[in-house]
């Protein structure tokens, strides 16, 4: 990175040593707007990708309206705002703007990596109450340097290898986590789903404190800093608490009892506020709260769930499932092997995600330095 940095500087001391011009984008390239695709020409098989307001393509087409290279932005929907390259011919909907630039001025792939980087930029000038969207004049005066073509092109050149870098190390690192992940699964299957012992049930090795639960209307609860829970975990903050101290909370209704999208069994500890949507369990040591924890969430509750339209797991059911009897030594020995494997797949401050993350980081943060430029004091800029 050193030796093209210093290519950089090389560049910049002999062609604009005293900054570089800035414009606003609609002077260096067209913004326009795709044209909505009829429907019955949206095919689930087809020659073109066809992009709309989401981050991927909504289908294919069999013909394209916008050539290959070329920057597009979501112009509606959750995603307005989000920037991509499209390296092969496509169909623009109505809700995706694509950029056209003079290139006498700017270099294409020049104009992609500064949108890009002004995403979040774009992504915070969305409007509409309903279904958010963004302006085309929001993304027109956005302001961008101008250096010559030559500094452009080289540019170009590094973050196009930090990219394709930074790409192969997240997609061994996305592998590994993976790998983890499985791992982990077999491992926890193994240890937790152990042949020819006894078992025993909930209420005989825990108290449930589903009494204490107190649902709040949400026009009615006092902000603070005390976690409100509800069946999947957090779903507000309140000024006081019900309960301090180490609990298992576990689904007692919801979505999430079926798809199991989220844990349904997770452990809280401190000051809380839990609703009536999560069964409250206290158990006598960390090792049978947390085992019972992995056990939970590693089985099929299919059995026990009633309700169709509305799953729910209640108390009575609870109750009935049958929970592994063995020794605290022996759960003490599992939770242990089963946290290491727990953080390092699922801890977001340390691990495999924490490392993803940071690389991701280092590359936004690279791209910024080098499109970042000392502006002129005139309105003139170098060619």
């Amino acid at each position: 990175m050193k030796k093209h940095q210093n290519k950089i500087e090389k560049l910049i001391s002999e062609l604009c040593p005293k900054g570089v011009g800035f414009l606003e984008l609609k002077e260096v390239c067209n913004v326009l707007k795709g044209k909505q695709l009829n429907k019955t020409e949206l095919l689930e098989v087809g020659e073109y990708p066809a992009y709309n307001g989401g981050i991927s393509y909504s289908g294919f087409t069999n013909k394209y309206n916008v050539n290959e290279n070329t920057t597009i932005i979501s112009q509606g929907g959750a995603s307005a705002g989000f920037v991509q390259f499209i390296k092969e011919k496509f169909w623009a909907n109505a809700h995706c703007y694509y950029l056209e630039p003079n290139l006498e001025i700017i270099n294409n792939k020049f104009l992609f990596y500064f949108v890009k980087n002004k995403q979040d930029i774009l992504t915070n000038f969305q409007h509409g109450a309903g279904i958010p969207a963004l302006r085309k004049s929001e993304i027109e005066k956005l302001k961008i340097p101008i250096p010559p073509l030559p500094i452009q092109k080289e540019i170009v050149k590094i973050l196009d290898n930090f990219t394709e870098l930074e790409a192969e190390l997240e997609a061994e690192l996305e592998a590994e986590l993976e790998a983890r992940k499985k791992q982990y699964e077999y491992y926890r299957d193994e240890l937790l789903n152990s042949k020819n012992i006894e078992f025993t049930t909930l209420d005989k090795i825990s108290v449930n404190l589903d009494s204490k639960r107190k649902p709040v209307e949400k026009g009615l609860r006092k902000k603070g800093d005390i976690p409100y829970y509800g069946a999947s975990g957090i779903v507000d903050y309140v000024e006081n608490y019900i309960f301090e101290g180490d609990y298992l909370l576990v689904s007692e209704d919801g979505a999430n009892l079926v798809t199991r999208s989220t844990p349904i069994a997770f452990s809280v500890s401190g000051k809380s506020w839990i609703n009536n949507h999560a069964h409250v369990l206290e158990f006598e040591t960390y090792d049978e709260r947390r085992f019972i924890e992995f056990y939970l969430n590693s089985i099929d509750l299919t059995p026990y769930i009633t309700g169709a339209a509305q799953p729910k797991l209640n108390k009575g059911n609870l109750n009935t499932i049958p929970i592994p009897k063995i020794s605290l030594e022996e759960q003490k020995r599992i939770v242990s092997i089963l946290d290491k494997f727990d953080t390092l797949v699922n801890d977001i401050s340390i691990g495999l995600p924490a490392e993803i993350n940071a690389r991701r980081k280092q590359y936004e943060y690279y791209r910024n330095q080098l499109l970042t430029f000392p502006e002129l004091k005139s309105n003139e800029y170098a060619k």
